[in-house]
């Protein structure tokens, strides 16, 4: 088997590969559907209420994501995920009636949004902790890359499928196959080969745990940057399920079938960068900040373009930069968190990538619906741009006051520099 699929060759990984790319069908095809049921029958094209809608979903994240992190370092993460995935589809399958049978109204979507969003708080930790559970060590960053992979081809689906089912016969039939899809990530936890797993020790339950990971992770500058530039580029660059429905309807004057074509065409972009990630192997600073820089680049580009045919041309370019930035940043994680730590290091990782969700979709939904859609992709574009230069300037004033020994370097030279730690766990992961 080639490099680029290597942790193929493991069953238990093959079995949860093939269920979550069902799920993540399923999954998108609800997004689109949730947005254009808001957008465009629920409300007569309000931004704010999409973005409202957006954030309940995400919101839960920002208070639960550390406790859900400990969560996944106490518990079986098997057993968490069976119980994380089937509350899912039971908040999806009463959406799916509710709008099949005309009874739906806005504040049945926002409280259904919050559940599923409580429900996903911990699903999350668990279910990104539980890859290092399937796979040795050596080929984790080709799993996590091949999971990103899963991820956007079924982004190259599910929006594609759920504006040919929302054309044909409304958004009711999408909520209902997003039930059905976590019916293959319950079935493949039920058939894996428990003597195949890897498993990590469990955490002990006692006070202060999730005081403990936020030590970890102040004691480690590598991942407050990732932290703090992952926070700014999920929370006001990555909302084009929100945007590109404003651009569709309100700029380009399209229907549903061509804003879904717009997810599908954004996902050929990130499914792209997941499978150079899988080639590439180690993960590099390098590919993190270019990531972000590039993202911010390409969607700022992508807000002047002046017809619905280039606007997608650009979602190419723009999913691959996210998506090189997003795999860097949860590989890196994954690979140099201590084992005991990794849930909830995971956990506030994924509340900052998805808590502020809440604060950013909003605000981008308001700007679009006070000022237009083009400032709603442009300003997220700006600040996410801003804020990957901004880093690359650290790390590189962080480089060169960190000294290059050489083989024959004094030992007093070398203890010197070992107090400088802090700074050089930035370094070796800006490659050569």
């Amino acid at each position: 088997m080639s490099k680029m699929f290597s942790a193929l060759k493991i069953p238990n990984y093959r079995l949860w590969t093939a269920g979550a790319l069902v799920s993540n069908i399923g999954t998108w095809m609800q997004r689109v559907a949730q947005d254009w049921l808001v957008l465009t029958i629920l409300t007569n094209h309000d931004g704010t209420a999409t973005g409202i809608t957006t954030g309940l979903q995400f919101l839960p994240i920002l208070f639960l994501g550390p406790f859900a992190g400990v969560l996944a370092d106490r518990m079986n993460k098997r057993k968490l995920l069976l119980i994380t995935q089937s509350s899912m589809g039971v908040f999806a399958t009463i959406l799916g009636v509710l709008v099949a049978t005309g009874t739906a109204e806005l504040w049945h979507v926002y409280l259904l949004a919050f559940g599923l969003g409580v429900a996903s708080a911990f699903d999350a930790p668990a279910r990104q902790a539980f890859v290092s559970e399937l796979v040795p060590a050596r080929e984790l960053p080709n799993a996590v890359a091949l999971n990103s992979a899963s991820f956007n081809l079924a982004r190259l689906a599910g929006p594609g499928v759920a504006g040919l089912l929302i054309a044909a016969f409304g958004t009711g039939p999408a909520f209902l196959v997003n039930a059905a899809s976590f019916g293959a990530v319950i079935f493949s936890l039920g058939k894996m080969r428990s003597e195949q797993f890897q498993p990590t020790r469990l955490v002990a339950r006692q006070k202060g745990q999730i005081r403990d990971g936020l030590a970890y992770v102040r004691k480690r500058p590598d991942l407050l940057l990732i932290f703090a530039l992952a926070f700014v580029v999920a929370t006001f660059g990555l909302n084009f399920q929100l945007t590109n429905a404003m651009m569709a309807t309100d700029i380009f004057h399209v229907g549903a079938g061509a804003f879904g074509l717009l997810g599908t065409i954004m996902a050929i972009g990130t499914l792209a960068g997941a499978l150079l990630a899988a080639r590439r192997g180690k993960p590099r600073m390098r590919y993190l900040l270019g990531g972000a820089v590039g993202f911010g680049a390409m969607a700022l580009t992508a807000s002047f373009m002046p017809t619905f045919f280039w606007y997608a041309v650009m979602m190419v370019p723009v999913g691959l930069a996210s998506l090189t930035f997003l795999n860097s940043a949860n590989t890196m994680i994954q690979l140099s968190v201590d084992p005991a730590y990794r849930g909830r290091v995971l956990g506030l990782y994924i509340m900052v990538v998805q808590g502020g969700t809440p604060l950013g979709a909003p605000l981008v939904g308001w700007l679009g619906t006070e000022f237009g859609a083009r400032w709603s992709v442009g300003s997220g574009a700006v600040l996410s741009l801003v804020a990957g230069l901004i880093a690359v300037i650290v790390v590189l004033r962080r480089a060169r006051r960190t000294p290059k020994l050489g083989a024959g370097a004094p030992a007093r030279h070398k203890a010197a520099t070992k107090s400088r730690s802090k700074v050089r766990t930035l370094v070796p992961l800006l490659g050569r």
